[in-house]
């Protein structure tokens, strides 16, 4: 079996690209560095199993051989990076998408669609099921992560309705663990690097609104279990236990025994108020659940930033 994985330098994929190796796949990453990083992928360089490519899939992607899988998930994908470039991340969800499924396509693979909860917005249905349309601002700061991926599905589900691509989305709620990047803005990485440093932890707004946090471990074995025995509907791939942002925080502080105080600043504009998958579909369908518990993954990615930062 032969997959290729675009976004392989970044922080899920590059934990993807891992996981598909290690269940018999040779696997070609895909990634042009704008928010990844050559470090995720350092380790797998002399794997036979695993060759790379520096392209922007934006433009046609041209792959030798045959391929089994096709997984996108190229895309900058916290809001700094998504704020920072926000044409960069239309054009990925976009023509990204496009040319994705257009190699799949060419040739007779599975393509994997990398979504997001985003899709829902700030939601009025709470928790958010597979079947809520969500309700975001088109034209707001973050619409250009929400609305790239809202079209990258409905391109998905055309193809396959259209030209009989079998394929697969995955709404992925917030995801945690090592390799998330220093300073990419996600709630997580803030707290632990603001922590470690002895800085203050920024929270905005007053820290009530929640999140559900999975371990990237757990996200992965989902993703793979939806590739292999999903269909074409999005599936939700997330932790269900809801956290508010201010319990992050003080967990945050016990896990690092840090003296850093909290301080609060402004809520950005359209930040949900409140996120926590419905799993039912990926628990009845796939066999699926975390297992990871938030004080034992964050004690892993602390550790982590820990020895990322003393380097």
């Amino acid at each position: 079996m032969r997959a290729v994985v675009t976004g392989a330098a970044g922080f899920l994929g590059s934990h993807l690209v891992e996981k598909l190796i290690t269940g018999g796949f040779n696997v070609i990453g895909v990634d042009n560095f704008i928010t990844g990083s050559k470090k995720n992928l350092a380790h797998l360089e002399s794997r036979t199993e695993f060759e790379f490519l520096e392209h922007d899939v934006s433009n046609f992607i041209s792959i030798a051989g045959n391929v089994d899988g096709v997984f996108h998930f190229a895309s900058p994908a916290s809001p700094v990076d998504y704020l920072e470039l926000p044409i960069q991340t239309l054009k990925v969800g976009s023509l990204g998408t496009h040319n994705a499924l257009g190699l799949a396509k060419s040739k007779d693979a599975r393509f994997f669609l990398a979504s997001t909860s985003e899709v829902y917005g700030d939601p009025q249905v709470h928790p958010q099921a597979e079947t809520y349309w969500g309700h975001v601002n088109p034209i707001g700061p973050r619409g250009v992560y929400d609305e790239a991926k809202r079209f990258a599905e409905a391109m998905t589900m055309a193809y396959h309705r259209y030209h009989g691509i079998d394929t697969r989305i995955v709404r992925i709620f917030n995801t945690y663990g090592p390799r998330m990047r220093p300073g990419d803005g996600r709630v997580v990485s803030n707290f632990i690097v603001q922590a470690i440093e002895g800085s203050d932890l920024t929270i905005y707004g007053d820290g009530t609104q929640t999140r559900s946090f999975c371990y990237v471990d757990d996200l992965i074995e989902g993703i793979y279990r939806l590739y292999e025995h999903g269909g074409p509907e999005p599936v939700n791939i997330g932790n269900p236990n809801e956290f508010t942002v201010l319990e992050l925080a003080n967990l945050v502080l016990k896990q690092t025994g840090s003296n850093s105080k909290i301080s609060f600043g402004e809520l950005p504009v359209d930040d949900p108020k409140q996120r926590r998958p419905d799993i039912s579909v990926a628990s009845s369908r796939l066999g699926w659940k975390p297992t990871v518990e938030l004080e034992e993954g964050l004690a892993r990615t602390v550790e982590y930033f820990r020895n990322r930062l003393n380097e």
